[in-house]
């Protein structure tokens, strides 16, 4: 068996963030009125989604801190209608982030991922950019805790993936060479390029088939069911 230690991204690649964060987010739009200022649910979570996407891709190179990330996300809606209030937007940011950490839906096929991983006796590890005040709460949630042996935290720890240190720290807390690991994400830039420049193979979960721009990784998978032909 040529790897050992596997690194999973959490966040649309075993835990659907997709799905859960609407959830989540609809919420907050219920609690708070908002459909005072965006009479469509649908309306204000595409502009919020666009935003909160390009945020993160800032967030993942340490272009902007987690602070901005937070409050530009529920700002940046607000403000396209003329509403300036912060306090409503750390409000939004609290209560958004409370009802994510509740919802447990998976991507399809991920339970049985990871019990066919447990059961070969791989060694499952998290690595993840997503926030340490929610990622073992969403984990316990959805009822996976209890498959992994360690979770690195890019928040806990100082440093996004795709930066090389992540990954270095996240071999050496878990004792792990380079050679005999992998990682498995849906994000090309921060998992794969990340592991990649790491010199760890990676399995690259693309479900939409979106264009891989640079290098191609070491294995590529559409539906997590495939990854059992692999490993």
């Amino acid at each position: 068996m040529k790897y050992q230690n596997l690194f999973i991204d959490l966040d649309d690649t075993i835990w659907d963030f997709r799905a859960n964060s609407k959830v989540a987010l609809e919420i907050v739009y219920d609690q708070y009125g908002l459909n005072e200022y965006y009479p469509l649910f649908d309306e204000y979570y595409r502009i919020y989604s666009e935003r909160n996407t390009e945020l993160w891709s800032l967030y993942h190179h340490g272009r902007i801190s987690k602070e901005n990330l937070v409050a530009e996300r529920f700002r940046y809606p607000l403000q396209r209608i003329g509403i300036h209030n912060d306090k409503l937007v750390s409000q939004l940011n609290t209560d958004y982030l409370s009802a994510l950490s509740e919802q447990g839906l998976l991507v399809e096929g991920a339970k049985v991922l990871l019990d066919y991983l447990k059961g070969r006796s791989y060694r499952l590890h998290i690595i993840s950019n997503g926030f340490k005040e929610v990622q073992f709460k969403k984990m316990k949630s959805a009822g996976i805790d209890s498959y992994f042996e360690e979770v690195v935290l890019s928040d806990e720890i100082g440093v996004n993936k795709p930066h090389p240190d992540i990954f270095k720290y996240a071999l050496e807390k878990t004792s792990s060479s380079r050679d005999t690991s992998l990682m498995i994400g849906d994000n090309y830039d921060a998992d794969i390029l990340g592991a990649m420049r790491s010199g760890i193979d990676q399995i690259y979960f693309n479900p939409f088939q979106k264009h891989i721009p640079d290098e191609h990784p070491t294995y590529e998978v559409r539906i997590l069911s495939e990854i059992h032909d692999i490993l």
